[in-house]
């Protein structure tokens, strides 16, 4: 009967996954989504502790321990999502991530530790080399499989934490990829004697396979540049959850098969997406050094010789208050100010001037998958304002004043008409269709991708220098002022 019941804990768990899993891609019912997904959680990880039997009927037994990691664990976890600004969420999410690897790269070890001892006893018992037998090298893949991913997993978001806070520099050096490669073939070939060859004679083996790993996820990730560090993010958020798939199986668990492989898909379909959009393909992300210090297109763009036109507060506030359609663009400039309540009190003000104000949202811009939809949701702007790059595409042409703020190599033209420029061929925001665009940046250094954008020189485009929750209040003060 108690199986019963932890089977029917382990489904409500499972169908909780899934439809907060549906309900994430809305933000109206994203945040009972995740209510939703973490009761089943919740309900999955009592009845694993009170219920679960293993074949000798032997349940769990150190309660303190799994108590005291639960309470640790959950204070630690409660404290860091109250404290962090927006700002910071990219990282905090890579870090979560890379836990998670962490988790299933540990439970690879663990398990091994168990095959090893358990071949040993049967060894001393005087049995046989055949208790090695199919189901157990079976066993071993799927551990050697959690081990690697896992590690890579947690190795490779740890980098990507350390980029996106600054901690880390973007680091290349010539024949990496050939390094690179030849690291994941010694991982596998490693993998693949492990397999042949008895446990009692692979340990060494094993843990080497486990440094290699790490090595293999930092080496990965450090060439990668910022601009292309939401794909990154996205793509090792696939591998944990593929790694946490693995031990789902290890364990018979269907509840952690079942979330692996909703993390694995869901992150690997956002990579495609996500790639898709940048009109570019995953390996040439992952070889290409976007972005990086190889980029090195801002000092050329540079030397086209444009000049830009400022804009001052009151011209600024006076074309956006008699306009009929305002666009926004946010980008992480308007992360970093944390300027998105101020923001959404400017598209109220406007609003009741009669003025149709819109978001355009482009899949990439931030630091991590739908940055600017969490940021937007969390200052309440209503979802139905955030357009898509399809559909905000369309209305540009429409548009009498674009507020770009904070957006940079999401809006550049030299993705559709300089073929030399890296970012040759990315789908952007079409901002320059627009009948007049303001720009609030700091200054005119590049962006994240490091290249000089070709929007702030156009003719219909003006510059408001500025932080942006200043210039956007200072904007607002000016609005408000015009009868």
């Amino acid at each position: 009967m108690e199986l019963n019941i932890l089977t029917l804990c382990y489904l409500i768990a499972s169908v909780t996954f899934i439809v907060g899993l549906k309900m994430l891609s809305h933000p109206a019912s994203a945040r009972k989504g995740n209510l939703l997904a973490a009761a089943g959680m919740t309900i999955a990880i009592l009845g694993t502790i009170f219920l679960y039997k293993d074949s000798e009927g032997n349940g769990l037994h150190n309660y303190a321990w799994i108590f005291a990691g639960l309470l640790i664990g959950g204070v630690i976890g409660t404290l860091a999502a109250k404290k962090v600004k927006m700002t910071a969420m990219p990282e905090m999410v890579s870090l979560f991530n890379g836990m998670g690897g962490a988790c299933a790269a540990l439970i690879s070890i663990v398990e091994f530790n168990h095959l090893v001892k358990g071949y040993g006893a049967h060894l001393a018992a005087g049995g046989g080399p055949e208790f090695f037998a199919v189901l157990d090298k079976t066993t071993l893949l799927i551990i050697l499989l959690g081990l690697i991913i896992g590690s890579i997993s947690f190795a490779g978001s740890m980098i990507a934490w350390g980029k996106l806070n600054g901690r880390i520099k973007d680091i290349s050096f010539k024949g990496q990829h050939l390094v690179n490669n030849l690291l994941i073939l010694l991982i596998f070939g490693l993998a693949a004697y492990l397999l042949i060859a008895s446990p009692a004679q692979t340990v060494p083996f094993f843990y080497a396979i486990v440094v290699l790993s790490l090595v293999y996820g930092i080496f990965f990730v450090m060439p990668i540049g910022g601009a292309d560090m939401p794909v990154v993010i996205s793509l090792l958020n696939s591998f944990t959850g593929v790694a946490a798939a693995c031990g789902g199986f290890l364990y018979d668990n269907k509840v952690m098969l079942t979330g692996g492989i909703l993390v694995g898909a869901a992150g690997t379909l956002l990579t495609i997406l996500m790639c898709k959009a940048m009109n570019r393909s995953l390996m040439n992300v992952l070889l290409g050094s976007f972005g990086g210090s190889a980029a090195g297109g801002g000092a050329a763009a540079a030397a086209s010789g444009g000049t830009y036109k400022e804009i001052s507060l009151s011209d600024a506030a006076t074309v956006m208050s008699y306009a009929n359609k305002v666009m926004i663009v946010p980008g992480y400039g308007l992360a970093v100010a944390q300027a998105q309540h101020v923001c959404h009190e400017l598209e109220k003000v406007l609003e009741a001037k009669g003025v149709d104000v819109k978001y355009a949202i482009h899949p990439v811009a931030g630091r991590m998958p739908g940055h600017m939809n969490v940021l937007l949701a969390e200052a309440d702007v209503s979802y139905e304002k955030l357009l898509e790059m399809e559909q905000a595409n369309d209305e540009f042409k429409s548009t009498d004043v674009v507020l770009v703020l904070g957006a940079n190599d999401v809006v550049n033209p030299a993705a559709k008409n300089d073929p030399a420029s890296p970012i040759f061929g990315m789908p952007i925001l079409e901002v320059e269709e627009a009948k007049t665009v303001i720009v609030n940046k700091r200054s005119m250094k590049p962006g994240y991708a490091g290249i000089e954008n070709q929007l702030f020189f156009q003719p219909r485009t003006s510059m408001l220098f500025g932080d942006a929750k200043k210039a956007l209040q200072d904007l607002l003060a000016e609005i408000k002022s015009i009868g």
